[in-house]
C-alpha cells in the first residue's frame, strides 16, 4: 500500500513539475519576442552605421541633438544614421512616455518626425516639466500629421512597451554603462570625450573626424 502511494506522489510530481517548467518556458519566450527597432535614415545600404542610444527628456540628449542633426544632414548620402530608446525613468519620469511616443509615430512611419518634435526646444522646455505629458505628445502628433487615433492606440499598446524594452536589452548586451547620449560607430562604443572641442562643447568637427576614418576603413 504504501509502496502504490509512493508510486502515486512521483508521478503526481513528475506531473506538476513538468507543468510548471513548460509554463515558465512559455512565459519566457514570450518575452523574448521583440526585437530593438530599426529606426534609420540617410544612407541605409551604407556600410557605416552610426547608432545613438538615447533618452528624450536628457539634458544632455537634448543639447546634443543639434550638433547630431547637422552630422546626419552632412553625411546622409554616406552613413546610416540609427537611434534606439534608452530612458531612464529614475531620472527623467516622462522619458518611458516620450519614448512610447516615438514608437507609437514610427508605426506610421514617422519616427524622425517626431524624434524631431520632441528634442525642439520649445516644445522640449514644456513637456519635460508636465505633470502629465501626454496631451502634449498628442498635439505633436498631430503636427507631424499622424492618425490621431491609431496614435492613442499604438501609444498604449504592449507591442510598443516591449519594442522599448528591446532596445534597452539591446543596450544591456553592450556592456556600457546605461547614461545618455551614449554612441556607437559600427558597434564601436564612442565615448563624449571623442566628440566635443578643445572647450568641451559637441562638435561637428569631432564626430566627422571618426566617421571619415570610419569611411576610409570600409572603402
Amino acid at each position: 500500500m504504501d509502496k502504490r502511494f509512493m508510486i502515486i506522489l512521483a508521478v503526481i510530481v513528475v506531473f506538476f513539475g513538468g507543468l510548471i517548467f513548460w509554463n515558465s518556458h512559455k512565459s519566457n519566450s514570450t518575452t523574448t519576442t521583440a526585437t530593438a527597432t530599426n529606426n534609420v535614415t540617410g544612407k541605409l545600404d551604407s556600410k557605416v552605421t552610426f547608432l545613438e542610444y538615447g533618452d528624450f527628456q536628457c539634458n544632455a540628449c537634448q543639447a546634443y541633438n543639434p550638433i547630431v542633426d547637422a552630422v546626419r544632414q552632412k553625411y546622409t548620402d554616406r552613413i546610416k544614421f540609427q537611434f534606439r530608446n534608452l530612458p531612464l525613468p529614475s531620472l527623467h519620469p516622462n522619458a518611458i512616455g516620450a519614448a512610447r511616443a516615438a514608437e507609437a509615430a514610427a508605426r506610421q512611419g514617422k519616427f524622425w518626425e517626431m524624434h524631431d518634435a520632441l528634442y525642439k526646444t520649445v516644445n522640449w522646455q514644456v513637456w519635460i516639466s508636465a505633470s502629465d505629458p501626454n496631451s502634449l505628445f498628442e498635439q505633436y502628433a498631430r503636427q507631424i500629421g499622424l492618425n490621431e487615433t491609431q496614435f492613442k492606440k499604438d501609444f498604449l499598446s504592449s507591442a510598443v512597451n516591449d519594442t522599448i524594452n528591446a532596445d534597452i536589452a539591446a543596450f544591456d548586451k553592450t556592456g556600457q554603462a546605461k547614461a545618455t547620449p551614449t554612441f556607437f560607430i559600427n558597434g564601436t562604443y564612442i565615448p563624449l570625450s571623442s566628440l566635443v572641442d578643445s572647450n568641451g562643447s559637441a562638435s561637428v568637427d569631432a564626430f566627422s573626424k571618426l566617421l571619415d576614418a570610419e569611411l576610409a576603413k570600409v572603402q
